[in-house]
């Protein structure tokens, strides 16, 4: 039997899959990746192929085999449609959800049903008291998606380039389940992948 990894279980929502990467990934990774209407909104932008592809091998060399944090791979009838992470990062002081989703996948609800399964890892599987998610200002569709789940605005950083990026933070509340996801058993830079993206 093999055993169940201590990092990225399987969550299933109603419509969606995040399960671990395969290395039978990378060209649907790389093409996410170098989309720039999702790029735009990740980490420091839009990268090179090769970074992505760097970036790709570095979940199998470092990410997974260190069990640094979780990172998934979002399917959608057994496609690859997007991206997501939970990890603790500076910037924030706590845990942070990442996410993803090409563009195939946008004005479906998908964004949301996505993190809501993030948030209820974290609180029902991480037991974390808040995670947080950090968007930049312009991207108002994923601050609207947050906002709906609960997150709140809590302070603003400005970048190098001087843009702003807003830090939004959403706490454990008593009657709070896992009703978004379930578990099906018990990067590196460039992820600063730190803007969820698209809309719903």
């Amino acid at each position: 039997m093999t055993p169940t990894p201590a990092t990225s279980p399987t969550l299933r929502t109603e419509r969606l899959v995040l399960d671990r990467y395969t290395p039978e990934d990378e060209e649907d990774f790389v093409a996410l990746f170098q989309d720039t209407r999702v790029s735009r909104w990740m980490g420091d932008g839009p990268a090179s192929e090769a970074e992505d592809r760097a970036l790709f091998g570095r979940v199998f060399t470092l990410v997974y085999p260190q069990e640094r944090f979780d990172v998934w791979a979002v399917r959608r009838d057994g496609r690859l449609v997007g991206h997501a992470e939970i990890k603790r990062t500076e910037q924030v002081g706590g845990h942070e959800i990442i996410y993803a989703l090409a563009p195939e996948a946008w004005g479906l609800g998908l964004g949301r049903e996505l993190a809501r399964a993030i948030v209820s890892y974290g609180f029902d599987t991480l037991g974390l008291a808040e995670v947080h998610a950090t968007v930049a200002a312009p991207n108002t569709a994923s601050l609207a998606v947050l906002d709906r789940l609960g997150f709140a605005h809590v302070r603003d950083i400005t970048e190098e380039d001087g843009s702003t990026t807003r830090v939004l933070t959403c706490a454990q509340k008593p009657a709070d389940s896992a009703a978004g996801a379930t578990s099906a058993a018990p990067a590196p830079r460039r992820p600063a992948m730190r803007q969820p993206t698209q809309p719903e």
